[in-house]
């Protein structure tokens, strides 16, 4: 299974690739996690090195148990070329050696492998807010959960964000995950109620 994904470069952005987690991305993943803003939505704190590579760990086992599929995100250098938008990267764009710069990360969940339902979440880091970074890579990413996930019975892509989460709401409407439901707060992991988007195949 093709795991480098693209978003393709438009006149005024580069473009971006999604990648696995690597040990060399943790410098960066911590500091995007100093952020105020962030630490606010993520479900865990990532304060040091040793915390980042047990996270990296945890991220490389759910991609083997076919469970969770995280990606970072990545802002192409200058000159590096471009594949199809939200498709993998094959003979129509290979990818130079060297990692752009970390913007964000992305993440599919199937706690069920064969089930109707997975869920899509992203974050965005400081430095980049204001990129259209997540919502390229959301499309991107559902581009390859339902071609990777063909014949799986994947009938959806859901995407739950707290209720006072205004700039996630605007992605997911962006990004043709348009409001379902209002979830109610299930504390201590969800201490306010959420917001379901959905987005069906073929959508």
């Amino acid at each position: 299974m093709p795991t480098t994904l693209r978003s393709a470069a438009t006149a005024d952005l580069p473009a971006l690739s999604l990648r696995p987690w690597r040990e060399d991305d943790v410098p960066a993943l911590v500091e995007a996690y100093a952020d105020p803003f962030l630490r606010r939505w993520a479900a865990e704190p990532l304060d040091d090195a040793a915390g980042g590579l047990r996270w990296v760990a945890e991220q490389r086992r759910g991609w083997e148990e076919g469970r969770r599929f995280a990606f970072a995100v990545l802002e192409d250098e200058p000159g590096r070329p471009v594949g199809k938008p939200g498709r993998p990267v094959g003979e129509e764009g290979r990818l130079v050696a060297g990692p752009g710069r970390l913007v964000g990360g992305a993440v599919l969940k199937r706690a069920v492998p064969d089930g109707p339902s997975a869920e899509v979440g992203y974050w965005t880091a400081a430095r980049a807010r204001g990129r259209g970074v997540a919502p390229r890579a959301l499309e991107a990413l559902t581009a390859w959960a339902f071609e990777a996930s063909a014949g799986s019975g994947l009938e959806r892509l859901e995407l739950l964000h707290q209720e006072d989460n205004g700039a996630s709401c605007r992605v997911a409407e962006k990004s043709g995950y348009p409001f379902r439901a209002v979830l109610p707060a299930a504390p201590p992991e969800f201490p306010l109620s959420g917001h379901l988007h959905v987005r069906p195949a073929g959508a």
